[in-house]
């Protein structure tokens, strides 16, 4: 059996991926990263999903970034919130994580290596991101060569791919793919800042990562049951 290493938020793209390459055949092995995230609650999302994906293995890394800062989502910055559809895309904004990616991708061909896996995967998409640098195709390009120049594997010719099955869909395309792959959206957490509430992290409903997946929920035409509930008067 082919074997995978996926690097999984517990968001609604990493866990379409991990649905999507298990279901191509692939023994999936879920890798976490704690890199200092103010959303942490993603971590425990990431442990529940990879269980209901009955994936091979799970496993969470550290790794500090918020010792170097420089985003909201690792420094005691605001999370821009309530941004328009023409604002999201445009420039990088205060939530990219310098170089996150690369330091994923990194972990995720180190884990490959060890468990002697042929492909690593990320669920990143170019066209319903916030901006970063560090989801399109010429970054997935460089991270293919680092795989082949960089890794013990590589250097004994046997290939490690670095794979983003949906770096092409929109966010509508991945919730589509997901129900049809049995996704338990329930289970996910794409929020840049939730709230506890009764033990449970409630997404903010405002954040550019909460503001696509209602897009894409939306253009897709189902329900979200993750969303906030709207308040009636």
């Amino acid at each position: 059996m082919r074997r995978a290493v996926v690097l999984l938020s517990g968001g609604l793209d990493s866990a379409t991926a991990a649905a999507l390459v298990k279901a191509e055949g692939y023994e999936v092995h879920a890798l976490a990263v704690d890199y200092g995230q103010r959303h942490k609650a993603e971590l425990d999302a990431a442990r529940t999903v990879a269980a209901a994906l009955q994936l091979a293995s799970f496993r969470v890394v550290r790794v500090d970034l918020a010792a170097l800062g420089g985003s909201a989502l690792t420094a005691d910055l605001p999370v821009p919130k309530d941004r328009a559809d023409a604002e999201i895309g445009v420039g990088i904004p205060l939530t990219y994580v310098p170089a996150r990616n690369t330091v994923l991708l990194g972990l995720g061909l180190a884990a490959a290596d060890v468990l002697e896996a042929e492909a690593v995967v990320i669920g990143i998409n170019a066209l319903d991101c916030s901006g970063y640098p560090d989801c399109r195709p010429g970054f997935l390009e460089a991270m293919r060569r680092v795989a082949r120049e960089g890794t013990r594997r590589g250097a004994e010719g046997l290939r490690i791919d670095v794979l983003a099955p949906l770096i092409e869909d929109s966010k509508a395309d991945i919730v589509r793919r997901g129900i049809a792959l049995g996704v338990p959206w329930g289970l996910t957490l794409s929020c840049y800042d939730p709230a506890e509430e009764a033990g449970r992290p409630t997404p903010c409903g405002r954040c550019d990562a909460c503001l696509l997946r209602a897009r894409g929920f939306a253009e897709a035409h189902e329900i979200d049951p993750t969303a906030p509930a709207v308040p009636t008067t």
